[in-house]
């Protein structure tokens, strides 16, 4: 048995006994790859990782930059319950469509906002809105970005706000410098600013699972 077969055995063993059946989050994911979405999303056992951080910090609000098909904004709407605000940025507008139909299946649209456009400059309307700082960021977009998307979010953060980053190991490329891959730049540019910067307080895991080996990053607003 292959490594990824063990890790996507151990996930379905892991899910069936700890996360059950979800049929809002099943259809979500259905919803998507009927329309063609990459399979790009987090995985249930990663969703529900994102709830509980979200719950376990209180949050009552929360920054999503990457909507995809919205199976982790579903999981960010749910973590910060009725009442609580949701505000997820996507580059594709087909992408958007898809997800807002899904989480208004969720019961979630009075929760969640999608913004549709690049996030560079979704980020800083954001700012001069004067929203309210965000109690949770999750990041999962274009890696090669992750270091401004950092920045922007720590700018919409208040101290205490935990910042989310998936997909910062991508199977071992970010301790590469000889690696040319935009992701794996990216990576490496968005470590090279958490280095040393006393804003941040931050840990990166590496995971294997079904989306194979990569890693996250964790870290709380000082």
């Amino acid at each position: 048995m292959t490594d990824q077969e063990t890790w996507n055995r151990v996930d379905e063993y892991l899910g069936g006994k700890l996360l059950g059946s979800d049929d809002v989050l099943d259809a979500a994911l259905a919803a998507s790859n009927a329309a063609g979405l990459p399979a790009i999303a987090v995985s249930p056992l990663q969703g529900r990782l994102l709830e509980l951080i979200g719950r376990s910090v209180n949050a009552r609000s929360a920054l999503e930059v990457g909507t995809l098909g919205g199976y982790s904004t579903i999981c960010l709407g749910r973590a910060v319950g009725p009442g609580g605000r949701v505000v997820s940025l996507e580059y594709e507008p087909r992408h958007a469509e898809i997800a807002r139909s899904s989480i208004a299946a969720a019961g979630l649209s009075d929760v969640v906002e999608v913004r549709v456009g690049r996030a560079l400059e979704l980020l800083p309307e954001l700012q001069a809105a004067g929203l309210p700082p965000f109690d949770l960021v999750f990041i999962d977009a274009d890696k090669q970005s992750n270091a401004d998307y950092l920045e922007w979010a720590i700018q919409l953060a208040h101290p205490g706000t935990v910042i989310i980053v998936d997909n910062v190991v991508r199977a071992g490329s970010v301790a590469d410098p000889d690696d040319p891959r935009p992701d794996a730049r990216g990576n490496r540019r968005m470590f090279d600013l958490l280095e040393g910067d006393e804003r941040l307080d931050a840990t990166a895991i590496q995971t294997v699972g079904s989306k194979g080996y990569d890693g996250l990053l964790f870290a709380v607003v000082n």
